[in-house]
């Protein structure tokens, strides 16, 4: 038996070589991922280990929690700044050889071709002072920056700009754009920049005085004399530093410094991974398929093995073999081809400006056995009901031209498909509506259980379905008709092969559903809430200068500015949101909807704190908020007022003053204008674009265009993950091509008749296509009805997050349809070829 499994295995190689492709697809996704987030830690670890390579000490103001970076923080941690003189003091320490001050913040370049800033939403950008003896810095043209008026730039944002040492480059600052000289470029290492960040580099009195760090220094680097025990220096300059300070090993801040950007990068993989199980997903219903189509093809040879006296066992036994060793050989190929999507993911992040440092690719052996226990558990699974199938096939079967169905099969099918459906249905709505923790592990459960369930029932619709999508090529030939008709035959294999487009699709549409409902609801809550005339916010989603709001405060045709701030906060050890507002201004340019108390507690240092929170946590007005911040610790900040859900505010609200006496930089997120009354919108608008014409980037927006931007930002997001799901519409449609592929050798000897009796190669070409067109069209409704499920369970579950509008993009619903159309004629090119090419005594002839 074991020979001859191995014989048949082999004896069919095409056949072979599309069961392996389909586990290939969906393993070297994740080993991709793998291979890729594996490489970005080592090259990361490497990069943070050189940069205080030498450096023995650091000397920072306490951290009460790590911070990553992101849209209104400067780039890193937000500690208190240390006094200029404390490095006099460091540097008397007995064994310091040398104490360096440096500091950093908020710097963008403005592109001097379109004038707009340079970086967005992503990536940091950066601004810090030069220090002539990094270890990791690389001067490669140019020279240091020395005077007022220069910079030096890393080599990734010359190259791509187009910044030549001498040129003059204007750079966007926390008090306002400046123009200064380009003296050197630079990189780190063999990197051209750090994962994407833009970086400015100037002495460091310029950093000082640009970087709002006047007679400050972010961090102090110690090095020991030679010779000096590090640990007894690092001591010795904890015991002179004021309290609020700490002295750390430079080892220990390299460590925490990769720490915190592999968290960042743990999420990238979590989301290439949910992506990666995606695709497997998917994959697992073509080769549950494709072993489907394989049993049926062996029907007459497994009879023929049970009339010579193998056992059911052996005929199971083998069968589940033969899937063991195509899972460990696809597997295998999997891993190697992930290498080669883990090169070109990392082209693809290089591309668009996160420049990853080079490092051995990194291939860990986590990576090789999950990849190949993964790739084996799917085949497996998805061989064993083909598997009993062909252990069922009785000596008898080897005479009959076609396999028999059992008795009861369908009826056990709908019971146990109804059952699954049912229990995945009742796991995503307790997911939804009634877990308290573990909502998303109960919503992916229920989802994945759900499509288990209606992938078991399609075949009871398949059959009426795809008579009802094929009626109209009734009229269109003998091709059209057979088609239709090939298409209702074997509805369990129509729906099967259904079945993988129907996951893709219905992902897809679920996005699509989510960012329409998204965007319809947040133009309804800004209709509802904004009363100010004008926005002023940075097209690319960073802060703007404080100085841009003094500006448009200027303006005669103004009559209220209210600056929007943003930063995170820890409330009982999880990060939270807060936002920063003028408690004199903030009623005049947004509704406020107090349910108690009041918005002009914020200025006596209250906060104000939505009602569902405060309903959730069991507040009222008067109770204690404990707010902890990086740089000041556990704030307790008594609740001023509760108000109702504002698109404009967070969860969590103070004021100005309150957020500059807790964080260090102090950068505007946008700028909410009123008009004076009687000034018509087009003047006001022109004169407040007057008063901040001359900051790059800083555009000025009515509602219509903010709610658009708004929109465009929910797009962008939506794309990335509609693309990465699109992954899984490419392997189901892959799949239909490869079931038609199989389907060609099932019904080689009903071509040859076909053709025997008249008819031509353009009609069997024909017959394939529309067959695969039937079947993506199936897969395709089947999906968009699942889709448009999900995302109307998700809304209502989200209604009290601000999710109040359901919206159903109907015209994107509609081309996915004729999209998955025209991919099926697409992927039965190949099939419907190779049936045209058969010779037709031959195909008479084929067993």
């Amino acid at each position: 038996m074991l020979r001859a499994s191995l014989k048949s295995l082999f004896a069919r190689k095409i056949r072979l070589i599309l069961t392996v492709v389909a586990i290939v697809i969906g393993v070297s996704f994740m080993a991709g991922t793998f291979v890729l987030t594996d490489t970005m830690n080592a090259a990361f670890d490497e990069v943070f280990t050189s940069t205080t390579e030498g450096i023995d000490v650091v000397v920072r103001g306490e951290s009460q929690f790590q911070q990553s970076a992101g849209p209104g923080a400067s780039g890193g941690d937000d500690r208190e700044p240390i006094p200029e003189e404390v490095v006099a003091q460091v540097a008397g320490v007995d064994g310091v050889a040398r104490a360096t001050g440096e500091v950093g913040g908020y710097a963008q370049f403005v592109d001097p071709a379109t004038g707009e800033p340079i970086g967005g939403f992503g990536p940091p950008t950066l601004g810090s002072s030069w220090d002539p003896d990094s270890p990791i810095l690389e001067l490669r043209q140019g020279s240091s920056p020395d005077a007022p008026d220069e910079v030096a730039i890393d080599a990734r944002t010359a190259e791509a700009y187009g910044f030549d040492v001498g040129a003059t480059v204007e750079v966007l600052l926390q008090s306002g754009p400046q123009e200064f000289t380009v003296s050197g470029i630079v990189g780190f290492g063999e990197a051209d920049n750090l994962a994407g960040a833009t970086l400015a580099l100037f002495d460091l009195e310029t950093a000082q005085d640009v970087l709002d760090r006047e007679g400050v220094f972010d961090s102090i680097s110690v090095v020991a004399a030679e010779g000096a025990d590090p640990d007894v220096v690092r001591v010795g300059v904890q015991g002179v530093l004021p309290g609020g300070f700490e002295a750390v090993s430079g080892t220990s801040v390299a460590q925490e410094s990769a720490d915190q950007l592999k968290e960042g990068l743990g999420f990238f993989r979590t989301a290439l991974l949910v992506f990666a199980f995606v695709a497997l997903f998917v994959g697992a219903f073509i080769i549950f398929n494709t072993f489907s189509i394989i049993v049926a093809q062996r029907t007459r040879e497994l009879g023929l093995l049970r009339a010579l006296g193998a056992s059911r066992r052996q005929v199971l036994v083998s069968t589940i073999l033969e899937a063991i060793v195509v899972g460990i050989v696809a597997s295998a190929i999997g891993v190697v081809a992930g290498v080669g999507i883990a090169i070109g993911l990392k082209a693809v992040l290089s591309a668009v400006g996160i420049d990853i440092p080079s490092t051995a690719t990194q291939l860990e052996p986590r990576t090789f056995v999950v990849s190949i226990v993964v790739g084996l558990v799917i085949t497996g699974v998805s061989a064993i009901l083909p598997a009993r199938r062909a252990a069922s096939v009785t000596p008898i079967e080897a005479l009959r031209e076609a396999p028999s169905t059992p008795k009861g099969a369908a009826g056990r099918r709908v019971t146990i498909g109804v059952a699954v459906t049912v229990i995945g249905a009742v796991a995503l709505l307790y997911g939804l509506f009634g877990a308290e923790s573990g909502q998303l592990e109960l919503v992916g459960l229920g989802v994945l259980v759900t499509f288990l369930g209606v992938a078991m029932l399609a075949p009871l619709v398949a059959r009426p379905l795809a008579g009802l999508i094929g009626a109209p090529l009734r009229g269109t030939g003998i091709a059209g008709r057979l088609a239709r008709e090939n298409a209702m035959r074997n509805p369990r294999r129509t729906a099967a092969t259904a079945s993988a487009l129907m996951i893709g699709v219905a992902l897809v549409v679920f996005v699509a559903i989510l960012g329409a409902s998204l965007k319809a609801s947040s133009e309804a809550a800004l209709e509802e809430t904004m009363k100010a005339d004008l926005i002023v916010l940075n097209t690319t989603f960073l802060p703007i200068p404080t100085s841009v709001a003094e500006d448009v405060e200027g303006v005669t045709e103004v009559s209220a500015v209210t600056q929007i701030r943003q930063d995170v906060f820890q409330l009982d050890g999880a990060p939270a949101v807060v936002n920063a507002v003028d408690p004199e201004t903030i009623e005049d340019t947004t509704s406020v909807e107090m349910t108690a108390g009041s918005v002009a507690s914020l200025a006596d240092g209250a906060a104000l704190v939505s009602s569902d929170v405060a309903s959730d946590r069991g507040w009222t007005v008067g109770d204690i908020v404990p707010m902890r911040f990086a740089r000041t610790g556990l704030q307790r900040i008594p609740i001023g007022g509760l108000f109702e859900e504002n698109p404009i505010l967070n969860e969590y609200v103070i004021s100005l003053e309150t957020f500059d006496e807790n964080y260090v930089d102090r950068l505007d997120s946008f700028l909410l204008v009123k008009g004076e009354e009687g000034v018509r919108p087009a003047a006001l608008a022109a004169a407040v674009e007057t008063a901040v014409g001359e900051v790059a980037g800083v555009d000025v927006q009515d509602q219509a265009a903010f709610r658009e931007t708004q929109a465009g930002f929910i797009d962008q997001l939506l794309n990335l993950i509609t693309a990465l799901l699109s992954l899984a519409i490419v392997i189901a449609l892959f799949g239909i091509a490869n079931t038609l592929s199989l389907s060609i050798y099932e019904r080689t000897r009903e071509l040859g008749l076909l053709r025997a009796v008249g008819m031509t190669r353009g009609q069997l070409r024909s017959m394939v296509r529309w067959e695969a067109v039937i079947i993506a069209i199936l897969g395709a409704l089947l999906g968009v009805v699942l889709g448009i499920l999900f995302g109307w369970a998700l809304q209502q579950a989200l209604v009290s997050e601000g999710i109040t509008e359901l919206a159903i993009p109907g015209g994107q619903l509609v081309f996915y349809v004729l999209f998955a159309a025209l991919a099926g004629v697409l992927t039965a090119l190949f099939p419907a070829r190779r049936a045209a090419k058969l010779k037709i005594l031959d195909a008479i002839a084929y067993e």
